[in-house]
């Protein structure tokens, strides 16, 4: 049945096509004997004659349509392989511990043993390598090519030797330039003073500074009950990240006890001595002989670090490291250079008046410096050394009066020299320390900073 009627429609369908096709012909056939018809004879018969090529020709104002033809477009060529990318390798870096060397930490990175050693060779030019020791660190910045081609030793207080290598070797040495920040704190002490300080978050190395130079001054153990006031000014050295370098030194400090009060007040310039006061009257001059170092060893009988039986310690022993600048605590003539058995090296400075200082195990003795030449209280005679017998770097340091070794922070004997060491205008430092404190203390923390600018930099 579907199929019947599908053949019908179709089937009407072509009908109806060919009745439409038949009457559009026979409608143009009659338009055609019509417009003949309607025309002029002479209009009928001229247009019977016209060739087709008297035609107008109208393609002209009617553009003709083309399919539109193929356009080469020109790309770059693109490389099959691509260039290898150049990167720049991570540094290498290592700190130094106990026990390094500069060859062993160059072995480390793997550079062949003539480089080391040409390495070493330009380092030793501006930095003495018996000063390298745990904390200092040794970079290395390789080429893409996997070459060295900087060495950095970054050393103490920021300083840098930097060696470049290129088709010759140089160094140079890098000293930043820092700026001073003054600071100040107050405390009650509770405890020790080292505890208090640093309980408070101030330098807890003052505590050495205090009890170096006020130790026989002050008792700390009988005089301080608790609840004692100590003021302190100070100044800090920054780099311009905010980087301390270097210790912090002390300008000012104020112990007020139940029936006493002391202060001390430190000359800007650091070579100098600091002047001790008790009540507001001037007790005596200090000259420590390594500022800032630690006392390692006191005066009287001690079990020898050698020999390990009980002997007179006939002076005061400093720790500090090696080549330490050495500095006299008093002014006076130079009495002997040279060596005396386990003393080492020594240099003796004679006072006047049957008192002599010694100064013993020095590494070094200050270039110039010979018998007979005056030096001032904190000018440099040496440096600190192991030699002798010592156990390590250190100075031994000895007061002798009329030949007899006395206990060099005896108030009696350093009150003696104090007259003529004390500078003319103490009276005047003092109320200006005490003015500084007072100002540094009222700043906000963060304000702390006047800046200093230091005059080193980059020295090649």
């Amino acid at each position: 049945m579907k199929a019947r009627y599908l053949a019908a429609g179709i089937g009407g369908t072509l009908a109806l096509t060919a009745g439409a096709a038949m009457f559009l012909e026979e409608r143009r056939e009659t338009s055609q004997v019509l417009a003949h018809e309607s025309l002029p004879d002479a209009l009928v018969a001229s247009s019977a004659l016209a060739s087709e090529s008297d035609l107008p020709d109208f393609s002209a104002s009617f553009p003709i349509l083309r399919k539109p033809e193929a356009v080469a477009l020109a790309f770059p060529s693109i490389p099959t392989e691509l260039p290898p990318e150049s990167f720049e390798p991570l540094p290498w870096t290592r700190t130094v511990v106990q026990g390094d060397t500069l060859d062993a930490l160059l072995r480390q990175a793997e550079l062949d043993p003539g480089l080391r050693a040409e390495i070493t060779l330009a380092i030793q030019a501006e930095f003495d390598l018996r000063g390298l020791r745990p904390g200092h660190s040794l970079t290395i910045q390789r080429s893409p090519e996997g070459q060295p081609r900087t060495i950095t030793l970054a050393i103490d207080d920021g300083v840098q030797v930097v060696i470049t290598i290129g088709k010759t070797v140089s160094t140079r040495t890098i000293e930043p330039v820092p700026v001073i920040a003054e600071r100040a704190d107050e405390l009650l002490i509770n405890g020790s003073i080292f505890v208090s300080l640093e309980r408070s978050g101030m330098p807890a190395r003052f505590a050495v500074d205090l009890a170096q130079i006020l130790g026989n001054a002050v008792d700390f153990r009988r005089d301080l009950q608790g609840g004692e006031t100590l003021k302190l000014l100070w100044q800090e050295k920054q780099l311009e990240d905010g980087t301390e370098v270097g210790e912090p030194r002390l300008v000012y400090a104020a112990l007020q006890l139940a029936d006493a009060r002391f202060e001390i007040v430190w000359p800007d310039a650091e070579e100098s001595s600091a002047t001790i006061y008790h009540d507001g009257e001037i007790l005596r001059v200090f000259s420590p002989p390594v500022p800032g170092a630690r006392l390692s060893s006191v005066f009287g009988q001690r079990k020898h670090p050698v020999y390990g039986n009980m002997r007179m310690h006939t002076g005061v022993d400093f720790a500090a490291p090696r080549g330490t600048p050495v500095k006299a605590t008093g002014p006076g003539r130079v009495a002997f250079i040279g060596r005396r058995g386990g003393y080492g090296r020594v240099v003796e400075i004679s006072h006047g008046s049957g008192t002599m200082t010694r100064y013993a195990h020095l590494s070094g003795v200050t270039e110039g410096l010979e018998k007979g030449r005056r030096v001032d209280a904190g000018d440099q005679i040496g440096q600190v050394g192991a030699t002798g017998t010592a156990t390590g770097p250190n100075l031994h340091y000895e007061v002798r009066v009329e030949g007899r070794p006395v206990d060099p922070m005896s108030d009696d004997r350093m009150t003696q020299m104090a007259q003529a060491e004390a500078p003319a205008d103490a009276t005047a430092r003092l109320r200006v320390a005490r003015l500084r404190l007072a100002e540094t203390l009222n700043l906000p923390r963060r304000r702390q900073a006047p800046a200093v600018l230091s005059t080193k930099g980059d020295r090649t």
